[in-house]
């Protein structure tokens, strides 16, 4: 059995791995405080609007059960059956609420971290049946970390609604003195305006919990040095991420060499299926560099960078895949082709030097030597 990373020795943020394993085992970012918020404010939320419904129906139920005729007092049984009725509509009547109570308990629940089954999650775990273990769930720090937050949510909670109540003990006196119908609506209008207070609680409680939550998850997660490089071998062991790897390594590449384009001198094409970019300096002395080359759609990129950057586009298909094939990016191009590439950049000079005039240069059909000339496959000619 491999031994546990001690909790001191993991410093690093857990990767993408770490919190895709987590999730697969039902470790996910959960507020119970956020969701008590969510449901109750929700509950209140769909009362309220419910209420053109709510009220005429269970005001009508209720003085139903207040009319006992005769008949069903002599058979105890149809007591049963008459309370198990209104019971019955009692909920019936009050189902879409319990409904909307359901919803919100569930979006409240993975508003986080989202929805997640696990059946790693369910089943059952040897370890819990330990004593010690528990012993140390129900008095560890941990439990005691619950237990000042319980009461000081309690405290938060009960101060909250203990002030409200004293600063409306008027009214609530009031409420006996005065006729039903005003007492009952402006009860009403006590409780809900209470009420609104209480989520308001409650959502001041889950806004501190949730950080927390989110930090001592993220901590629970954290890897030590020497896990991220054992994940990391272990993954790149795997074909798939090999290839997604190499995939990223290319496009990558072919970015920063597509970035160089806008530099070069003159690009040689084929002119579909290959394009070379070439950078000349003159002052440096040295042969001409070949800054981008590509073929198909990276081809079609190279010279459509160029088209936007202005930069000549000279067609020359042998010599463009004497390039492509004999010379790699950000490389000197070979001797044997210095006459050739020369001629193209001597052309391309001559036309930015006469570009104003009527005149042009003739346009050179640079030679390829036969050690030099590829088809499109890169197999050689001769």
């Amino acid at each position: 059995m491999a031994e546990e990373t001690p909790q001191d020795d993991k410093t690093e943020e857990p990767t993408a791995r770490r919190l895709e394993k987590a999730r697969e085992d039902g470790q996910v970012l959960r507020s119970q405080d956020l969701t008590i918020a969510v449901v109750t404010t929700g509950f209140l939320v769909s009362i309220y609007l419910l209420g053109f419904y709510l009220g005429p129906a269970l005001l009508e139920l209720y003085g139903a059960s207040l009319i006992i005729s005769s008949v069903p007092l002599g058979e105890p049984s149809n007591l049963i059956t008459r309370f198990a009725g209104f019971a019955s509509e009692a909920y019936l009547t009050l189902l879409p609420v319990f409904g909307l109570a359901i919803l919100f308990a569930i979006g409240g629940a993975t508003s986080l971290d989202g929805f997640v089954f696990s059946g790693k999650a369910l089943a059952p775990k040897i370890s819990k049946l330990n004593p010690i273990k528990g012993f140390e769930r129900i008095f560890g720090l941990k439990a005691l970390v619950e237990l000042i937050k319980s009461i000081l949510k309690f405290l938060l909670v009960g101060g909250i609604a203990a002030i409200y109540f004293y600063a409306n003990y008027d009214e609530i006196v009031a409420l006996s003195r005065g006729d039903t119908i005003t007492a009952i609506y402006s009860g009403i209008s006590f409780v809900l305006f209470g009420a609104i207070i209480i989520c308001s609680a409650l959502a001041i409680i889950a806004a501190i919990d949730v950080p927390y939550q989110r930090y001592d998850f993220i901590k629970k997660l954290k890897m030590s040095k020497q896990e991220i490089k054992d994940e990391f071998k272990e993954m790149e062991g795997q074909p798939e991420v090999r290839q997604k790897i190499k995939q990223k390594q290319r496009e990558m590449a072919e970015q920063r060499m597509l970035q160089d384009v806008p530099k070069a001198d003159v690009i040689i094409t084929n002119p579909e299926h290959f394009a070379v970019a070439l950078k000349y300096d003159a002052d440096a002395g040295t042969a001409p560099i070949l800054l981008a080359k590509g073929k198909g759609l990276i081809a079609q990129k190279i010279r459509e960078i160029a088209s936007e950057n202005k930069i000549h586009l000279f067609e020359a298909p042998p010599l463009a895949r004497a390039l492509y094939f004999t010379t790699e990016i950000g490389g000197f191009i070979p001797k044997a082709l210095y006459v050739s590439v020369a001629q193209v950049i001597a052309y391309v000079y001559g036309l930015e030097a006469m570009k104003n005039e009527e005149t042009k240069p003739d346009k050179p059909v640079p030679k390829v030597p036969k050690d030099y000339q590829f088809n499109e496959q890169g197999l050689t000619l001769n």
